[in-house]
Order: structure tokens, then C-alpha cells, then sequence
């Protein structure tokens, strides 16, 4: 009986821990990242008494966080292309306002710096129709301006764009840094506490620290001895080993973001993948670059090949004509710095050589570079169309992956949350359940006092106080 006194205390202690952990879990239903604990339950070990194997109850182990590692590193780098693919989707959807584009329409038509080609290049049909009207001159440089104007805003936009994206890049590798150095702390209370089992709370820190990080940056995990975890960059920079972490630093160079990382400050600007900083620097360095590039040319070809045009007519002075636009000797950084170099209109040169101020041949030349093929090989309306078409395909693509990529990412969550979290219906059932199991072993303990009774009173019924 004394035995059987011990199996019930046992018991008893096992089912208050069972309680506990369920209370816990109740208690804890709504703690961002908080993984559910299930009892653990041991058999103890059997003994020889008097010929027979005994048993000798119950005891209850540590609490056990309910986990997939496989599920959770899913969830993370699932985080990554998530958070990469949404920021990549920010940043060309504004690319996209700036010319004035919709999900649904990408025509030239639509766009203010569309309206300014067409509208230059009607501006010099007018002016072959009446090259002797001093109001047709004045439409031309008026006209003109506006071009020089929108290639402008335009260029500042995507400028302004780039800018904020580099801001951003900065201020993403602080939030970081600040991560990293988390991680590693937990890594070190865990070697220290629990370096062979599950961590609980100290564990479900660590990994809520790991999601963050992943909307972030892309990277790798490792699992290491002492329960620990090392993580680095998709592209290999070294950010976590054991208690020790590795800040990234962010600087601008040349007016691009530069990444180094790990104890040697290796550069990992090329190739990091994933997370905000991973989309932001897809966008700093493969989207935006050939819109502006395709900008710049269009602005370049069009003030060459209009200068080039108007310095081999003659103006209304009887001058040989001079350039109309002022432009670098280069394509690039053209749209933003294009502007009309002349304010008189008598310096359009409208005639031909050999004409009086009344001809018209060279403002026919002048209006028929609409159909000539002076920007990348085609016309100057064709190549804008092209650029403005391919921004608007880059801009729906990135929103058709960004909504699939959070789609898959809420499957995902959605699945974890089922495994790990915690579920008030399954937490009731279970305290219904440790309840009774309590009862029972409390029961026991009434059982075994009045065998006691009977044996001290050789079995004579008696009360027992």
C-alpha cells in the first residue's frame, strides 16, 4: 500500500503539471509567435518486490513545444520571396505613376510625356503648313518646352524613386543589425539552459526573431550543436555564428547601394536575394536602370535628331539654322537635363537652303522624323510605346507574384498555426481530461486510507479521522 501511496502522489503531481501546461497554453492564445506545449508522461521504471514486478507509477517530463522545423523554415523562406516580391511590386507600381500608367492601359496616349512627342510633332507639321506665321514658330518652342519639361518631371520622378529606395535599403540594414544581434543572444541563453532539448519561450523568441529577419533579408539557417542556429545571407554573408553576430554596413557608392557582411566585410551587394532588401535592390538594379536608360535615349535621340534637322535650314533672319534643343554628348542623363535652347521663334529653321523665310522644306524634314527611325532603331513614338509597354508587363507580373506569393505564404502560416498554435476547443477537452485523471488519483488516496483502516483494525469497521 505504501507503494501504492507513492504510484498516486506520482500521479497526482504528473496530472497538476498536465494542468499547468494546458493553463498555460489558455494563457498564452494570443502571444505573437507562441508555440503550444503538450505534457510530457513517463512510465517509471518496474522493480523486483517479493518475486513480482512492480510498477512504480508516473512522473512528468519537461513540457515539449509542439514544432516542425521542416514547417517552420518553409514559413521563413517563404517570408522571403514574399516580402521580396511585395516591395519589388511597390516600387514598379511607381514607376508606373510617374508616366501616368494603369493596370489597364500602357498606351502613349495616356501619358503626359506621350502627349508632348505627339504634340511637338504636330507643332512642326503646323509649322511645314505655315512656315511664315510667327504663331506657328512660337507653338514649336512652346511645344517643345513641354517635351523638355516632361522628359524632366519624368527623370526627377524615377530620380526621386531611386533615392527613396536607396533610404530605404539603409534602413532596412539597421532593422537588420538589430535582429542579429537578438538571435545570437538567444543563441547563447539556449546553449546555457536548454542546449539538448526544446527551449520553449526562449526558442519561440529566437524563431519569431528569425521571421522578422526573413521579411528583411534573404537567408540560410543551420542547425549547430548546443541547440543553436547560424545563419547567413542567400548569397553566403556570414550574419549569425553561435553567440556572436555579424552587423551588416550599407553605405552609397557611386550612388548605388553597397552590402558588406561577415567578420571580413565582404561585399554581397550582387546576388542577395529575398526579403525587403533583397526586392529593394532588385528594383535599385535591374528594374528601374533600363527605364531610365530607355529614357535618356528617347530624350537624346530626339534633341540630336532635331538639332541635327534644324541646323540645315535656314531661319527667318536668312541664317543658317542652329540647335533647338540643348543636350550632353551623351545619352545618359539626357531627360533630365534637356532643354530648349532658343527663345526666339525666328530661329526655327523652317526653309531650305537656297528658300526665302517663307519655305517650308526643312520644317517638312523636321515634322517627318515622327516616321523616322532615330531611337533604338525605330520611331520615337514606337520606342516610347515599347518602354511604356514593358513597364506596365514588369509592374502587373510583379503584382500577379506578389498576390501568389502571399497567397502561398497565408497557406503556409495557415498550416503552422494549426500545428503549433493553440486551439481553446483542444485546450478545454484536455483540461476536462488531466481533471479527471486528478479525481481518479485523488480517489486513490480515500481507496488506500481505508485499507489502512481495515488492516490496522484486523478489519473491523471504523471511522478514521
Amino acid at each position: 500500500m505504501i507503494s501504492a501511496i507513492n504510484i498516486a502522489q506520482e500521479a497526482l503531481a504528473a496530472e497538476q503539471s498536465a494542468l499547468n501546461t494546458t493553463a498555460n497554453n489558455v494563457a498564452n492564445q494570443n502571444t505573437p509567435g507562441y508555440t503550444r506545449e503538450i505534457p510530457s508522461f513517463t512510465t517509471q521504471d518496474t522493480y523486483l518486490l517479493n518475486g513480482y514486478q512492480q510498477a512504480d507509477g508516473v512522473t512528468a517530463g519537461t513540457p515539449t513545444s509542439v514544432r516542425d522545423r521542416v514547417l517552420e523554415q518553409r514559413v521563413e523562406q517563404q517570408t522571403q520571396v514574399s516580402s521580396a516580391s511585395s516591395t519589388l511590386e511597390t516600387a514598379l507600381n511607381s514607376v508606373q505613376d510617374v508616366f501616368g500608367l494603369t493596370a489597364s492601359s500602357t498606351s502613349t496616349t495616356v501619358t503626359a510625356l506621350g502627349t508632348a512627342v505627339d504634340s511637338f510633332f504636330s507643332s512642326l507639321t503646323g509649322l511645314a503648313n505655315n512656315p511664315s506665321e510667327s504663331a506657328t514658330r512660337q507653338e514649336v518652342l512652346s511645344a517643345a518646352g513641354n517635351l523638355a519639361t516632361a522628359f524632366n518631371t519624368a527623370s526627377t520622378q524615377l530620380t526621386s524613386i531611386t533615392n527613396g529606395l536607396n533610404t530605404d535599403a539603409l534602413t532596412i540594414v539597421g532593422q537588420v543589425n538589430s535582429l542579429l544581434g537578438s538571435i545570437a543572444s538567444l543563441n547563447e541563453k539556449i546553449a546555457v539552459q536548454d542546449p539538448n532539448s526544446d527551449a520553449g519561450v526562449l526558442e519561440d523568441q529566437r524563431q519569431a526573431a528569425i521571421t522578422q529577419l526573413s521579411q528583411y533579408v534573404g537567408l540560410d539557417q543551420i542547425t549547430t550543436s548546443n541547440n543553436g542556429i547560424d545563419l547567413t545571407t542567400s548569397n553566403a554573408g556570414l550574419l549569425v555564428a553561435g553567440n556572436l553576430s555579424y552587423p551588416l554596413t550599407a553605405s552609397l557608392v557611386g550612388g548605388a547601394v553597397q552590402i558588406t557582411a561577415g567578420p571580413n566585410n565582404t561585399n554581397i551587394s550582387t546576388g542577395l536575394t529575398g526579403g525587403s532588401l533583397g526586392g529593394t535592390l532588385t528594383a535599385l538594379d535591374t528594374s528601374i536602370p533600363p527605364i531610365v536608360s530607355n529614357l535618356d535615349t528617347l530624350a537624346y535621340s530626339i534633341a540630336t535628331a532635331v538639332n541635327a534637322q534644324n541646323e540645315l535650314g535656314v531661319d527667318a533672319n536668312g541664317n543658317a539654322g542652329q540647335a533647338l534643343f540643348t543636350i550632353g554628348t551623351t545619352a545618359p542623363g539626357s531627360a533630365g537635363t534637356i532643354a530648349v535652347a532658343v527663345t526666339d521663334p525666328n530661329l526655327v529653321a523652317a526653309a531650305g537652303a537656297g528658300e526665302g523665310s517663307s519655305g517650308n522644306t526643312n520644317a517638312t524634314l523636321l515634322a517627318n522624323l515622327v516616321n523616322a527611325n532615330i531611337a533604338g532603331g525605330t520611331t520615337a513614338d514606337s520606342y516610347l510605346a515599347s518602354t511604356l509597354a514593358q513597364i506596365g508587363e514588369a509592374a502587373s507580373n510583379a503584382t500577379t507574384d506578389s498576390t501568389l506569393q502571399s497567397t502561398t505564404l497565408a497557406q503556409l502560416t495557415t498550416q503552422q498555426n494549426t500545428l503549433s498554435g493553440v486551439s481553446l476547443d483542444e485546450e478545454a477537452s484536455n483540461l476536462t481530461e488531466y481533471q479527471r485523471s486528478y479525481q481518479a488519483a485523488s480517489q486513490l488516496f480515500s481507496i488506500i486510507d481505508t485499507l489502512f483502516a481495515s488492516a490496522l483494525n484486523f478489519g473491523v469497521v471504523t471511522s478514521v479521522s
